[in-house]
């Protein structure tokens, strides 16, 4: 392998998932050349062949005429085309080690956090663009309103940094948005101290400016660091925001310093897409952009896929469903509390736990998680190819909810089945909320078709 990096062939194996296709069409539009195995066949894998060869399955042929292979974290080490990639003396690099390289002659805009990096990073290139500056990009999902989940701008990169498998060990951001740091990933880190000392490390590494919100769990975690600028309605906070006003349509704020104030308005609900945006208005405040820029680019943005995603009404009924991404406790909560609104919407929700280590881990926060709903359903678990030699079922959600809160709760593991109950409910509820990470999603499709989906 030459010293240029990145090399002119990389093969990636596990192309299609989210992370790893992104890398992908970066790399297409740098000029290299791209090829790429994933083990099922997927809409990304039709979308990516039309700027590059991949397939699904194994061929050791094209494999091992790369120049470097790297991986997705879901591939196993005794994949056939890193074993033969191995043998033929390439060299084969994680995610992580993949991405410290690449980044390394970047200038690097980066948000992180248990959760929110999506959003966060799809408002700092909305705004961005609103700047008519050119970045690169690399994030987990397609950007609404501005294209594909990476690409290829120039020396800045805006990159959402994922903390999963470690994939932001040796990542060095220029300036970082710290949303928070939660418990989560802990087959990989152990325990929430492992999972705060990886973010630690990172704001460590971070060579200017690390943005974080007041109070926060990011903020309790790196307060005594000199480069932290501080946000939120706290009188101490280094930023101010005032004027807060959240609908279930958008939400509108103003965001103050000495010297500095912006009236901001969004088009996605919530206070955390207030916290979200305020992030990164400050964090695109202080590499200088224009304040008008900031705010036509946040006011542009118009949510990230899956994240409290309004899909309609339901079929012959009033109901609006919406679809949130939310898998973790704290994520949950932030759903229901936003579709409750100050109204005191009746909501009820379905929820897809995502993998079963997740679910075993956090078991007892999932119990009180669901406490402002009017029912929740709980189907399997999603366990996005992790073993279950156990046989755990989202039941272990649902003895969770029974024993630490009062909401009504019952396990439906089939989802059209829970689709086909919540159809019988939705007279009783202003809003059904789909929640998880694996393929619920669906569920709100089916609900908002005339038909049941079958």
């Amino acid at each position: 392998m030459s010293n240029a990096w990145p090399p002119r062939r990389v093969h990636i194996v596990g192309i299609g998932g989210a992370g790893m296709s992104g890398m992908a069409r970066y790399l297409a539009g740098r000029g290299c050349a791209v090829t790429g195995s994933d083990a099922v066949a997927s809409t990304t894998l039709v979308e990516l062949s039309a700027a590059m060869d991949v397939y699904v399955g194994s061929n050791i042929d094209i494999a091992t005429n790369a120049d470097v292979v790297t991986m997705s974290p879901a591939v196993s080490p005794d994949d056939l085309e890193i074993t033969a990639a191995r043998a033929a003396a390439i060299p084969v690099l994680s995610r992580a080690e993949f991405l410290a390289r690449l980044t390394h002659d970047h200038e690097v805009v980066a948000f992180a956090g248990t959760h929110g990096k999506t959003t966060a990073t799809s408002m700092y290139l909305m705004v961005a663009h609103a700047a008519k500056q050119k970045p690169s990009w690399l994030l987990g999902a397609p950007v609404i309103g501005f294209g594909d989940n990476g690409g290829y701008g120039s020396h800045q990169l805006v990159l959402e940094l994922d903390e999963s498998y470690g994939t932001f060990a040796d990542v060095i951001p220029s300036s970082l948005g710290l949303l928070n740091v939660e418990a989560d990933h802990l087959d990989h880190y152990g325990n929430l101290a492992g999972v705060q000392r990886a973010f630690r490390e990172l704001v460590s590494r971070t060579k200017r400016h690390v943005v974080v919100w007041y109070g926060s769990t990011a903020h309790d975690l790196v307060k005594t660091v000199n480069s932290i600028i501080t946000i939120g309605d706290d009188p101490r906070a280094m930023w101010q925001i005032g004027s807060v006003n959240l609908e279930l349509s958008g939400s509108s704020y103003s965001l103050m310093s000495d010297d500095v104030k912006l009236s901001i308005d969004l088009a996605v609900p919530g206070f955390h897409n207030v916290v979200n945006s305020a992030i990164v208005a400050v964090t695109a405040l202080v590499n200088d952009v224009p304040s008008g820029a900031v705010i036509e680019g946040l006011s542009r943005f118009s949510g990230a896929p899956r994240r409290y995603e309004m899909h309609g009404t339901i079929a012959g009924g009033d109901a609006l469903v919406i679809e949130d991404y939310a898998h973790l406790p704290s994520e949950i909560r932030t759903a229901i509390t936003t579709a409750r609104g100050y109204q005191g919407r009746r909501v009820i929700a379905v929820f897809q736990p995502h993998r079963v280590t997740r679910t075993t881990n956090l078991a007892e926060e999932f119990g009180t998680a669901f406490e402002d709903l009017d029912e929740l359903i709980v189907t399997d678990i999603f366990t996005s190819g992790e073993p279950n030699p156990d046989g755990v079922t989202g039941q272990v959600i649902v003895d969770s909810v029974l024993e630490r809160s009062s909401t009504p709760v019952r396990h439906i593991a089939d989802r059209r089945e829970a689709a086909a109950y919540i159809r019988t409910r939705q007279g009783d509820a202003d809003v059904v909320l789909v929640l998880g990470a694996g393929d619920i999603g669906e569920l709100a499709t089916w609900l908002t078709e005339e038909s049941d989906g079958h």
